[in-house]
């Protein structure tokens, strides 16, 4: 995967001076991070409904949006709100999310997309798990409800169910919605999730990476609601399915490789061993040179599964050229916290 920690120059769009002054007196408690990309019949609806979400809670909060490229009006509508705005030019959900983290300034940070498909007037759901000592607090659109037409069918009762089963099974998790984009974190778990990919994957990542991490994961029920745009949606389903599938199946190596190649290669080492002599028997039945070549293709399978296990996890030259520029000034401590995962695409 792309590392995008030192890579670009983002640019930001302060809101006002007199919201920056204000910043300087007063600690954001809460960041809403907003990914952006030609949003402009929406974008204005998620910055009201989470700057009134701060106001009926009575805290210090602010809205970055992690804008894209937009060539529509998503910027001004964005920043004539209040809102700062985050220019990055590294394409991605991944990357615009990214970016608005590094600039943001809350100790909570809390991210939704900008078509009004996730209710921003939710955020207090959110800040409620995290000020009970969550690291990480994870929205269910399955438990919360899913209104008619909010999620493609084939989303819905196929490849959200499947993926999260997958990843569920390949890394002992028990968030039972893993592609949900409205999640909470705290600024400090994010910098151990460490999470560098650039596009849709990039919220498997964040999840995968925080079970690595031991960070404290829970979940709230949320409403999923249809998205008010009057285009065709960013996410490709079998293009961003298969990358979080292959994002999900490569940081499992154990699971998948080192196990299994380990029994097979065992159990071959041993059919071997006691066949070398000969053929023997053994309760009537008799093993010869079939078992022979069965035994030595499961040790070679074994031998080669467990190489493909070790793999990932072996210093390359690129990574270590990674983690030489992730230890230089100004770049993103989280990346170093894993630091082969997100090599291995």
């Amino acid at each position: 995967m792309e590392s995008i920690a030192h890579s670009t120059t983002i640019r930001i769009d302060d809101a006002t001076p007199a919201s920056a002054a204000s910043m300087e007196t007063e600690r954001v408690l809460v960041s809403a991070i907003i990914p952006c990309l030609n949003e402009e019949l929406t974008i204005g609806i998620c910055i009201r409904k989470a700057l009134d979400a701060f106001s009926r809670r009575g805290i210090k909060g602010e809205v970055v949006v992690g804008d894209n490229g937009s060539t529509d009006k998503s910027v001004e509508i964005a920043q004539k709100l209040g809102a700062r705005v985050v220019h990055q030019p590294v394409k991605g959900y991944g990357a615009a999310i990214s970016a608005a983290v590094e600039a943001a300034e809350g100790k909570y940070l809390i991210m939704a997309d900008a078509d009004d498909s996730y209710d921003w007037s939710q955020l207090g759901d959110f800040i409620d798990g995290l000020e009970l000592g969550a690291d990480f607090v994870m929205g269910n659109r399955f438990a919360g409800g899913i209104e008619p037409g909010a999620m493609p069918l084939l989303h819905r009762y196929l490849g959200n169910p499947v993926l999260s089963t997958i990843a569920r099974w390949l890394h002992k998790s028990p968030i039972r919605d893993f592609h949900c984009g409205m999640r909470g974190f705290t600024r400090e778990a994010f910098q151990k999730i460490g999470a560098r990919s650039t596009g849709m994957e990039f919220a498997s990542e964040m999840i995968i990476n925080a079970h690595r991490a031991g960070l404290d994961i829970r979940e709230v029920p949320i409403k999923l609601h249809p998205d008010k745009r009057d285009r065709a949606p960013h996410l490709r389903s079998f293009r961003d399915g298969w990358r979080h599938l292959r994002l999900i199946i490569a940081h499992a190596p154990d699971t998948l490789y080192l196990i299994p190649g380990l029994t097979l290669l065992v159990t071959g080492t041993v059919g071997l061993a006691l066949l070398s002599a000969g053929p023997i028997q053994f309760n009537g039945h008799y093993f010869g040179i079939h078992f022979v070549a069965l035994a030595s293709m499961s040790t070679l399978i074994g031998l080669s599964r467990h190489c493909w296990a070790c793999w990932p996890k072996w210093p390359s030259p690129s990574i270590t050229r990674f983690r030489k520029d992730a230890s230089s000034p100004g770049s993103n401590e989280g990346a170093r916290s894993n630091g082969w995962l997100a090599e291995v695409s």
